[in-house]
């Protein structure tokens, strides 16, 4: 029989071949997400585009990913972790030779609706980590692949660079070519083992349902699911804000919006490190309660105060300049990345051997915000005329998200306090 120690440091010796490449096939994944954030700007000039209709491009990728990620979740415990994460590149490098020859809006649609596939990625690449894991190191290693998401940020400066030196659709061969670099990686230092499915994990999604409703995991990834999908509405919403409301230039709101997902994304390191030592609830609540600081300063549109004088009317002008803004959305950023790397450990730590499934219901619930919010910040937007309304709605769905989270959270506790003692070996 081998050693506890020496399964270990097998299983940390794959861990460090797997995850840097799981982590690249993840960057260039999620980069596929929130290519029209900027994209998106250069197609609404050339279709002339409704703020509607905009919106619904920026979240078609995430409405796509929602519906792929339990067919994916299980998939990867079906047929293995390996074989989906392959298929799913595939399937993003043909769409993205749709994108670079697309000229009508339906196309367009068509490739945004392709990059979804970065979702099933996701899945099936979390399975394949967690597979490799120590159970006290997971908050950590689950941070490190969800640090992926830095490849959203990727697109605010590539898409400048390349539309200045040649065209804008550049990007699509860019990314192409990447992708099928990963792809042949992944074939060559990946062993075909990993293509076998775990025999003692469930592939049937009735009793894996049952399973996350009884241990209230749907709660979980329902709170998983606003923080998340705050995340990505805001980072695919942002660089338009940024242009409208302080009259820039398309790669200057760009370049600025990686300020919220860069620091956001390497955030969910440091929430999943705290957590192994603090425990989830304690970093997910703490971080939370921080967001809303700039979501509530961030939410005060631009105002002008009249005062009447005696012999004249004063006029005072109210509006945060670029700076303090910015200030405020990295901080937000950072917040909003630690309650993601906490809450992710704290949905995959109790079932890691149906993690892919898993990873499957927080896709799904932060896809699905993620798809309305942009589409809901579009239409308030369109009737009230105030820019800064989508942090007023962000602020009033996280502070709801907080109350619940921390109300689920003490109620847990004391079931598990009463029926079930508290498991001494890992924080919750």
């Amino acid at each position: 029989m081998v050693s506890d120690s020496a399964q270990g440091e097998d299983q940390l010796t794959s861990l460090v071949i797997v995850l840097p490449l799981v982590l690249v096939g993840f960057v260039i994944a999620s980069g596929c997400w929130t290519l029209f954030a900027v994209a998106g700007a250069h197609v609404r000039a050339e279709l002339s585009l409704g703020s509607l209709e905009f919106g619904l491009l920026l979240a078609m990728p995430m409405a796509v990913s929602a519906l792929l990620a339990i067919p994916a979740g299980l998939a990867a415990q079906r047929i293995g972790a390996r074989t989906v994460m392959l298929a799913c590149l595939a399937g993003l490098a043909v769409f993205m030779s749709v994108l670079s020859v697309a000229t009508s809006y339906p196309e367009y649609l068509l490739a945004a609706g392709g990059f979804g596939l970065a979702g099933g990625f996701y899945c099936a690449g979390l399975q394949f980590v967690t597979s490799h894991c120590r159970p006290e190191r997971l908050g950590l290693v689950l941070g490190v692949l969800g640090s992926g998401v830095t490849g959203t940020g990727l697109n605010y400066y590539l898409i400048p660079l390349i539309h200045e030196a040649y065209a804008w659709k550049g990007v699509a061969l860019a990314y192409l070519v990447v992708l099928l670099l990963v792809l042949f990686l992944m074939l060559m230092l990946t062993s075909a083992q990993d293509t076998e499915p775990e025999s003692k994990t469930s592939t049937r999604a009735g009793p894996l349902i049952r399973q996350a409703w009884l241990n209230h995991r749907w709660q979980l990834c329902a709170f998983f699911g606003v923080v998340a999908g705050s995340f990505f509405a805001l980072a695919l919403w942002l660089p338009d804000y940024l242009i409208s409301q302080f009259h820039l230039t398309v790669q200057g709101g760009a370049q600025l919006a990686q300020w919220f997902v860069i620091p956001g994304a390497l955030a969910q390191i440091l929430g999943g490190a705290l957590s192994d030592r603090f425990g989830s609830t304690r970093v997910t609540s703490r971080a939370l309660a921080i967001g809303l600081l700039p979501l509530f300063v961030l939410s005060y549109p631009p105002m002008t105060l009249f005062i009447r004088g005696i012999d004249a009317t004063l006029q005072l002008e109210f509006a945060l300049p670029l700076l303090l803004v910015v200030f405020f959305v990295v901080t937000l950023g950072l917040t909003l990345g630690c309650a993601m790397g906490s809450l992710q450990r704290l949905v995959i730590l109790d079932n890691p051997q149906a993690a892919a499934f898993f990873a499957g219901l927080l896709l799904v619930s932060a896809c699905t915000i993620a798809f309305l919010l942009p589409v809901l910040f579009s239409a308030v937007n369109d009737g009230l005329q105030i820019p800064s309304a989508a942090f007023m709605i962000l602020f009033v769905l996280l502070a709801a998200c907080l109350w619940l989270f921390v109300k689920a959270r003490r109620q847990h506790e004391r079931t598990t306090l009463l029926h079930q003692g508290v498991s001494p070996t890992y924080h919750q």
